[in-house]
């Protein structure tokens, strides 16, 4: 590996770590997923799963998760969307792959690049974000501090 390519696996895993991190602000019970969007070095917006402002924070009903949760993709682009800076071009990391749903979001985003940890058990959502050009990356969630 490239002393370049070596820097960004190492920025990779950070910020993945970070977002494991931000993940547990998640009240929900089965899976709790945490989101930052990085541009130029920066972060410009994160987010996790959960219902949306206002709503109690309880994600599942019975255990089956409520229709209205949103996912953390979704809660970081329309965070982002609401600052006023531009998702265009930015990376999003993930702590899951993202559902189909939340990769047409990164899409229509301008998000060129998506790094997560854990596979989720469809790939449809990895399977559009490579049709539509944009860069996955799978990296194990180890963080490495150096």
């Amino acid at each position: 590996m490239s002393d370049n390519n070596t820097k960004q696996h190492l920025l990779d895993q950070r910020y993945l770590a970070m977002a494991r991190i931000w993940s547990f602000n998640s009240y929900c019970e089965r899976r709790q997923v945490g989101a930052l969007m990085v541009k130029d070095h920066m972060i410009i917006s994160d987010g996790y799963n959960g219902t949306p402002s206002g709503f109690e924070n309880v994600c599942e009903e019975d255990g089956v998760t409520k229709p209205y949760v949103l996912h953390a993709e979704a809660n970081a682009i329309s965070k982002v969307a609401k600052s006023g800076n531009s998702s265009l071009g930015a990376t999003m990391y993930i702590t899951a792959s993202p559902c189909i749903e939340c990769a047409k979001l990164i899409i229509q985003a301008g998000i060129n690049r998506v790094v997560y940890s854990d596979e989720y058990r469809k790939t449809d959502g990895i399977d559009l974000l490579k049709r539509a050009g944009i860069e996955v990356v799978h990296v194990e969630d180890e963080l490495i501090i150096k």
